[in-house]
């Protein structure tokens, strides 16, 4: 990392400390967790009750499904706060260098969505 990243870096350090993108929605994101781990939970009790494994695969999508709809929103709490954020920095060198940084981490968290 060179001298430039590394202060791109530090500034982007400090933004963040002070609040996740998500923080407004915490509360409904963890609400939908817990929904999520129950479904899970359920899913391991159909397989020690030995159900049908059709019912099985559909619980499976179902949770799927879920997860990748939280996955969406912390993608655009990302965008709306991270990118946007970085696009705020008043040092313009930084300020391209931020929003690569913060794009960047976007674009690898969706492809490893996609595996």
């Amino acid at each position: 990392m060179n001298e430039s990243e590394a202060s791109a870096t530090a500034a982007l350090d400090d933004t963040e400390s002070q609040q996740h993108g998500y923080s407004a929605n915490k509360d409904a994101y963890l609400k939908r967790l817990k929904r999520i781990e129950g479904q899970v939970r359920g899913i391991a009790r159909m397989v020690d009750e030995d159900k049908y494994c059709i019912d099985i695969l559909t619980q499976v999508a179902a949770v799927t499904k879920a997860l990748h709809a939280v996955s969406l929103g912390l993608v655009e709490e990302h965008i709306g706060h991270c990118v946007v954020g970085a696009a705020a920095e008043p040092d313009p060198e930084l300020r391209a260098e931020a929003i690569d940084f913060k794009v960047k981490e976007a674009t690898d968290a969706i492809g490893r969505l996609l595996r």
